[in-house]
């Protein structure tokens, strides 16, 4: 029985894969697709994460596909919005019809004579394994496990007669209404969570071992909601887009160039929003500097205002141990809580865990060197989108899509088949992914590196990123273009 075959193999039906499969279907409309789902629904990130408030850190004119118009009144969105979106998006350029869902891709090999992938999945619903083969191999499964989140070994939690529960598996019958709530952490997902559940707890407490920048912006954007009265969506999204690429391009630069001065800038905005007398600097000044970590977004300032009217507090401590009623802190304070959160971050997983070969020998994630932040050394054919971390995440992808449709597009012309990026020589290599959360150091030796230089550089530069993956050459000293081995004149 003859083995299924597409000409591109597209993992994971998020954000990312959903945009990978238009821009297939837009630049590549000859090519064959498959996208394997690990889960039975469209959507990633979006469609796991279910915890109250659930929404953007990024505006959505920037996490929105450059090809589809964001057209939703707020610009930091729900997740439910956004899982719309993505949803309709796939529905409108028939990605939806390759979906196969409850696919978890285990492996890949590559073959040289043939110049193909043999993929191997397994059916989550049925347990059969299903194999395919592909002429080039696309993953956008992110970098994090969806079965589980990060939590640390919390000493006593054992005794806490509490419920215990971490974001990314909300329990749909948690009832918080009139709560003592404590949420440990202060990230994007702790910002985001405080002020939604103040709405009906009896009191929310933010445990933070330490701060994390917060900056207040607006939940709707007053340019696009003028221009959108005034064009049509395909043409105001595009500009609003183009001026939010700018000021977060402004806005990280200057962090890098003059972190003293937006420091100062985040700190003031932090004390205009706080009640008189507010301790800022305990609960709002980390000890890095802006973007050695995310910024946090809080839309129109919902987690000030939470603060200010008394429905929410910081407590800046350690734990000490859980105790059956709550938490005791360093300090020796306890805080009572009737439920507690461990908003304490995510766990690394490249590839959505499956495994590759080239030619029978294991691929060893860590030893490989990124090209253009998109492709892997010594791997044939593959590419994996990660996003900005300065940015949105869709800004990158969008790149690396069409990046990979030009790639394409160039085999075809050039009657090559094989694209393989090659490691710089005598290079300083770093960690691909430049953050100093802890999320991505408890793990960061296991993804692939980033050289010093480009194309082997991942430069975080979205207009850069524009000139050398949309206009660049494909033909650079980063890759070497081949034939099947097998096509290949021996003598």
């Amino acid at each position: 029985m003859a083995t299924e075959h597409v000409d591109v193999l597209i993992v994971g039906a998020g954000l990312s894969g959903v945009g990978a499969a238009c821009h297939l279907r837009r630049d590549c409309p000859d090519k064959t697709y498959a996208v394997f789902e690990a889960r039975d629904a469209i959507g990633g990130t979006w469609d796991l994460f279910r915890y109250p408030g659930i929404r953007s850190d990024s505006d959505m004119f920037t996490l929105g596909y450059s090809f589809q118009p964001w057209t939703d009144p707020k610009a930091i969105a729900d997740g439910d919005a956004i899982r719309r979106y993505v949803r309709e998006t796939a529905r409108r350029y028939g990605v939806d019809e390759h979906i196969r869902f409850r696919h978890r891709v285990l492996r890949a090999g590559w073959d040289s004579t043939t110049a193909r992938w043999t993929v191997h999945a397994r059916r989550d619903d049925t347990a059969e394994e299903v194999v395919l083969t592909c002429d080039f191999l696309f993953t956008c499964t992110g970098y994090y496990r969806y079965d589980a989140g990060y939590t640390p070994d919390f000493p006593g939690v054992g005794r806490y007669a509490g419920r215990l529960v971490h974001p990314q598996q909300w329990p749909g019958d948690l009832d918080h209404a009139g709560r003592r709530v404590v949420v440990i952490g202060s990230g994007a997902t702790a910002v985001t969570l405080v002020p939604a559940l103040a709405r009906r707890a009896g009191h929310v407490t933010m445990l933070q071992r330490s701060p994390t920048y917060v900056l207040a912006l607006p939940a709707r954007d007053r340019l696009a909601d003028l221009l959108r009265r005034r064009l049509p969506a395909r043409l105001a999204y595009p500009v609003v887009r183009g001026k939010n690429v700018l000021l977060g391009t402004v806005n990280y630069q200057l962090s890098r160039r003059a972190p003293k001065v937006v420091r100062s800038f985040l700190l003031r905005a932090a004390k205009g929003r706080l009640p008189a007398g507010y301790d800022v600097d305990r609960h709002f000044s980390p000890r890095y500097d802006p973007w050695d970590q995310r910024l946090c977004v809080a839309p129109d300032g919902d987690l000030f205002a939470a603060l200010a009217a008394g429905r929410a507090s910081v407590v800046t401590d350690t734990v000490d141990t859980f105790t059956p009623g709550g938490i005791r802190l360093g300090s020796g304070v306890e805080l009572s809580a009737d439920i507690v959160v461990t908003a304490t971050g995510l766990q690394l997983l490249a590839l959505g865990g499956m495994t590759l070969t080239v030619d029978g020998v294991d691929v060893d994630l860590g030893a490989t060197v990124a090209y253009k932040g998109m492709m892997l050394s010594g791997v044939p054919n593959f590419a994996l989108t990660i996003g900005y971390t300065n940015a949105s995440w869709t800004l990158k992808a969008d790149l690396v899509a069409g990046y990979v449709c030009r790639l394409l597009r160039h085999l075809d012309a050039t009657g090559q088949q094989v694209v393989t990026p090659v490691a710089p020589t005598d290079d300083a290599l770093s960690p691909i992914i430049d953050l100093r959360s802890g999320y991505v150091l408890r793990s960061v030796d296991g993804l692939p590196k980033q050289g010093s230089r480009a194309p082997w550089r991942l430069h975080q530069n979205y207009v850069r990123d524009v000139l050398l993956m949309k206009h660049g050459r494909l033909d650079d000293e980063g890759v070497r273009f081949s034939r099947a081995t097998a096509d290949t004149p021996v003598g």
